[in-house]
């Protein structure tokens, strides 16, 4: 059973100061390097178990990097002073259909990189008044500033994270 809390019941807060900025892009620059360093090296059989049928720890890493297009979409809803931030796919099923298991862990790792490397040159040219742009959050009902969208990503990414963490760091019952 894991110990990581539901994404979807968290709530959050978002009554830091916009200065923190910096604070966010880092943690946000640091996440392709924490789920390689988590991942490379695992037998297949870790990366790719199901426990209880949920995702496995390779699916996990997927899932970061199918919803890099929609956080740059975000970013781009700030840009354009959209009147709510773009909708997701609540299913997940990019991810679902995705076959990530199937993939090499190598490509899902380079792929992530990629899309977060896009993501954050995205945001290195913005102005820094920008970030404290609010827009809606289609699901959390609340506005969000862009500063508070990167949050909510980083803090995305750390839930995964931690998901992962749990499966490659428990011992399969004895069979």
């Amino acid at each position: 059973m894991s110990q990581v809390p539901r994404w979807f019941e968290r709530k959050f807060e978002f009554s830091f100061p916009v200065e923190l900025y910096p604070n966010v892009l880092a943690r946000l620059r640091g996440t392709p390097a924490r789920v390689e360093e988590m991942l490379r090296g695992r037998s297949r059989e870790v990366l790719v178990s199901k426990p209880q049928g949920k995702w496995s720890a390779q699916e996990h890493a997927g899932h970061m990097a199918d919803l890099e297009p929609l956080w740059l979409a975000r970013v781009g809803d700030y840009v354009n002073a959209s009147a709510q931030l773009t909708v997701t796919d609540l299913q997940n099923r990019k991810t679902d259909e995705a076959n990530h298991n199937a993939r090499p862990l190598d490509e899902i790792l380079s792929e992530f990189r990629n899309a977060r490397e896009k993501l954050l040159k995205s945001i290195d040219g913005l102005d820094k008044a920008l970030f404290s742009r609010a827009i809606p959050h289609p699901r959390l009902k609340t506005p969000m500033r862009l500063v508070d969208h990167l949050y909510f990503v980083a803090e995305h990414d750390d839930h995964h994270l931690a998901r992962i963490w749990e499966l490659v760091n428990t011992t399969p019952p004895n069979r």
